[in-house]
């Protein structure tokens, strides 16, 4: 049974607490930032970061980690926006435009998105799947976290417009606060005492610069529970259906890449599984409270865990205290300079950066070199989902390469035997090499084929047995096999009328010294 006090309360309260309150300041500006994008209200941003972040506080697979609205997911439903727009007949879409219920429309289909995305989390991780992130490369990693350190860094641009000399001094003073102050103490978040000091610097002298009210309202009240008020049919499900998956995928990746990236960080590792069901079932619940789809968001997670929020209490903390600031405090967190976050977003750029990956590259091999720029290159300017994959395929693509010779050892046994000694995989990318191996005219009546150090992998292989068997029958020759591993003779077994060969292992006696 799950004890909740056991579950939010972790090796220090009192670091988790204050952690959670510099996160749930700095999850302002991004989650108003991110409905923008979307082209919805800031308020069903503002409701993600509290619904998401509070479920996977609870059961998330990663303690401390922090997720919302994001960026990556955003740009998905800028999509489906659009394609809404599109569906509608042109008198009915000026109707909607004209009335203001366009943004509210669209929304509706964005809850529905977010609950099918929501299910497709929810049955990967039920599945046991979320342990495909095993597959993505180092190198990729390495792109992925590098692409996104630039993009964290990037997003803080479009903040400086119309500002002076003054915002540019407040994020530098921000960025030696949050670089130093740890070395003075370490009793208080260097983040929050940033928060903390900036505001009153800005607010004592009425500093002419952008505060957080500036970017929108943030007042409201607690979500409350809806269906999409859309008529659901095959037609609307079809519309966002596709959608829905890409939203999960892009959800999923980011989110398990994060937790990878926090592994690393905190040396405990989190579970791929649970994170998958946690990001659904918060995803499903934002879709019936009026919050569009989230996922871990890595730049407030590195946040988090820099100043301390290890356990789940830091995350718990940051969601109730954002929902607190909707409700009860919007006043005192609108007074907030957007500068002191700005300025922490710049450090966690900056920590959030591999900066090793830069020596490392140059004793990488090619294709890996290839697969980090790349990934990094595609992640800042398309989408982290494209980029991940792109990795994984190249990675792919270069290992089946590597691997696509087929050697063996040639040797007689007899006058009237010659033993093929295979070494390597079987499988398509190496058929074409075990074929050019064999010398039909030339070898004598009987040929065995020794699987000792080599194995059958895929369909193709058994193909390709199948294939040269026949071959020497044709040839009037006996060509049989030998140490076929148990998992190679499933294969073939399994293969049944369509792979004709003839087993040759030895009979092995056991001497036993009674």
């Amino acid at each position: 049974m799950l004890n909740i006090k056991d579950t939010l309360i972790g090796s220090s309260a009192k670091n988790d607490i204050l952690s959670g309150i510099v996160v749930a300041v700095a999850l302002v500006p991004e989650a108003i930032a991110f409905s923008i994008i979307a082209g919805v209200s800031p308020l069903v941003g503002l409701y993600t970061a509290f619904i998401l972040g509070l479920i996977t506080a609870i059961i998330g697979g990663k303690a401390g980690m922090i997720s919302g609205a994001t960026g990556a997911v955003a740009v998905v439903l800028v999509g489906l926006g659009i394609k809404v727009k599109e569906a509608l007949p042109p008198n009915s879409l000026e109707n909607l435009s004209n009335s203001g219920e366009l943004s509210n429309y669209i929304l509706q289909y964005i809850l529905l998105a977010t609950i099918l995305a929501g299910i497709f989390q929810v049955l990967t991780g039920v599945f046991r799947m979320g342990k495909l992130i095993r597959l993505v490369p180092q190198p990729a990693m390495y792109g992925f976290v590098n692409g996104l350190a630039i993009v964290i860094a990037m997003a803080q641009f479009p903040l400086f417009k119309g500002e002076g000399l003054i915002m540019y001094v407040l994020v530098i003073a921000t960025m030696m606060i949050v670089q130093y102050f740890p070395k003075i103490s370490k009793a208080v978040p260097a983040g929050l005492t940033a928060i903390i000091v900036i505001s009153l610097v800005v607010i004592g002298l009425d500093l002419d610069t952008k505060r957080v009210g500036d970017l929108a309202d943030i007042s409201g009240n607690f979500p409350v529970f809806a269906i999409p008020t859309l008529h659901i049919n095959f037609d609307s499900i079809i519309t966002v259906l596709p959608y829905s998956i890409l939203v999960a995928l892009v959800g999923m990746i980011e989110s398990l890449l994060t937790l990878s990236v926090l592994d690393e960080m905190g040396g405990k590792r989190g579970s791929g599984n649970q994170e998958c069901i946690a990001q659904g079932t918060g995803n499903i619940a934002c879709g019936f409270f009026g919050g569009m789809a989230g996922c871990a968001m890595i730049g407030q997670s590195i946040i988090n865990f820099s100043n301390g929020g290890w356990g789940r209490l830091s995350s718990f903390t940051a969601s109730i205290l954002l929902i607190l600031f909707v409700v009860s405090l919007s006043g005192y967190i609108a007074m907030i300079p957007v500068a002191v976050l700005v300025g922490i977003m710049f450090m966690v750029s900056i920590g959030t950066f591999e900066w090793e990956s830069g020596n490392r590259i140059r004793y990488m091999p090619n294709s890996d070199k290839f697969v980090l720029i790349s990934v990094t290159i595609i992640t800042i300017f398309a989408d982290l989902a494209i980029a991940v994959i792109t990795g994984i395929i190249i990675s792919a693509l270069v290992f089946a390469w590597k691997h696509s010779k087929v050697r063996s050892r040639v040797y007689s046994d007899g006058a009237n035997t010659k033993i093929y000694e295979f070494d390597g995989p079987l499988f398509f990318g190496s058929t074409t090499s075990f074929f050019e191996l064999f010398d039909l005219k030339h070898d004598p009546k009987n040929v065995i084929l020794d699987f000792k150090d080599a194995r059958v992998v895929d369909i193709s292989g058994v193909e390709a047995i199948d294939a040269i068997t026949k071959k020497y029958k044709e040839a009037g020759k006996s060509l049989r096999i030998r140490h076929l591993s148990e998992d190679c003779k499933q294969i073939l077994k399994d293969a049944g009328p369509f792979c004709e060969y003839t087993e040759d292992d030895p009979k092995y006696k056991v001497a036993i010294d009674y």
